[in-house]
């Protein structure tokens, strides 16, 4: 049977994003403390990097949830980067092989009234709908979620806590007591598949097709977006004109190899040493530009950058983000 092609994600600076992945195989991603200290440590230094805002996250034995909002880098950079180098930790650790989590992890990309809210609240009751904590006492004695940083249990810079509690009150003691009792009232509210996407009718045509169709599946909507029928048609509107540009950037004749050629000249090199070993400044300069103009805005996956440059997808990444700021700094984009 024909594999349907893998959707591209929707994403934008300032779009709110709800992610979970899961362990593969449903199998356990933490094992102990040190497990869950060392993936906030990797998750803190990616989202500081990429100016990621954090409203919620929630940190269960087989999986995890954030609620996010993007910053300066795609939300699937920041998190290929952070969940690739804890799955090499976690391998590294136990002396195994093979992958950590469950494919590439969900994001679903969220209006932000009236969800934003609801969305907080249904990640942070992950640990009392599992059965790992009896009740919203044994909740705030959670370690491993934001609704501990919010009850004020510890301390991190890179958790929106004012956001979040601004919502709920001006004096901080009043706000944490409002928040907790609306946390309380989603218990029974039970699991919403409706906030994980779960149900929702995928296009099968690509976002054109969606954007066509009139129907009933399309006011189901798509199930990366989650949000009013106004919201999905802007959301789908703009992906859309980022789809056209690609597309006529592609039919301009801006091959790789001549990519290749405009990178190196631009950085003072050659096509050769670009694809070479070498790692001067010139190098690693040329490699960027050409990551960035083939990732960002031709839409080539980071696989098949590597596989021209002859390295890592891990390398392409990095790149990527290094090429973003030369382009901007340098006024060297694609035109």
């Amino acid at each position: 049977m024909e594999r349907m092609p893998r959707q591209a994600r929707l994403d934008a600076p300032g779009v709110l994003h709800h992610v979970m992945q899961r362990g593969v195989a449903r199998g356990r991603i933490f094992i102990d403390r040190q497990d869950y200290e060392e993936f906030l440590r990797r998750l803190e230094k990616g989202l500081k990097d990429s100016k990621t805002s954090c409203y919620a996250w929630c940190l269960m034995s087989n999986h995890i949830h954030f609620l996010l909002r993007t910053g300066s880098r795609p939300i699937g950079r920041v998190l290929q980067s952070v969940l690739g180098g804890y799955a090499g930790y976690f391998n590294r650790r136990y002396r195994r092989i093979g992958h950590v989590f469950q494919g590439r992890f969900k994001s679903i990309l969220c209006e932000e009234e009236p969800y934003f809210l609801d969305l907080v609240r249904y990640i942070h009751l992950n640990p009392l709908r599992a059965g790992v904590v009896r009740d919203m006492n044994g909740l705030d004695r959670y370690p491993w979620s934001g609704h501990w940083v919010l009850m004020g249990r510890r301390k991190t810079e890179w958790q929106d806590v004012d956001e979040v509690l601004g919502r709920f009150g001006k004096r901080e003691g009043q706000a944490r007591a409002a928040y907790r009792s609306f946390v309380a009232e989603g218990i029974a509210m039970g699991r919403r598949r409706d906030l994980e996407g779960g149900g929702l009718i995928r296009s099968a045509g690509g976002l054109v097709e969606v954007l066509r169709d009139r129907g009933e599946e399309r006011r189901k909507g798509d199930e990366r977006v989650l949000g009013s029928d106004s919201f999905i048609e802007a959301v789908m509107g703009e992906v859309e004109k980022r789809d056209k540009e690609r597309a006529r950037l592609r039919k301009s004749g801006l091959s790789p190899g001549k990519l290749l050629e405009r990178a190196a000249k631009a950085a003072g090199t050659t096509v050769s040493a670009v694809k070479g070993r070498g790692r001067n400044r010139r190098q690693s300069e040329a490699r960027a530009l050409f990551s960035k103009w083939m990732v960002g805005d031709l839409g080539y996956s980071g696989a098949e950058v590597a596989a021209i440059l002859g390295v890592t997808r891990m390398a392409v990444r990095k790149a990527v983000a290094r090429g973003i700021t030369l382009a901007l700094s340098r006024k060297q984009g694609l035109g």
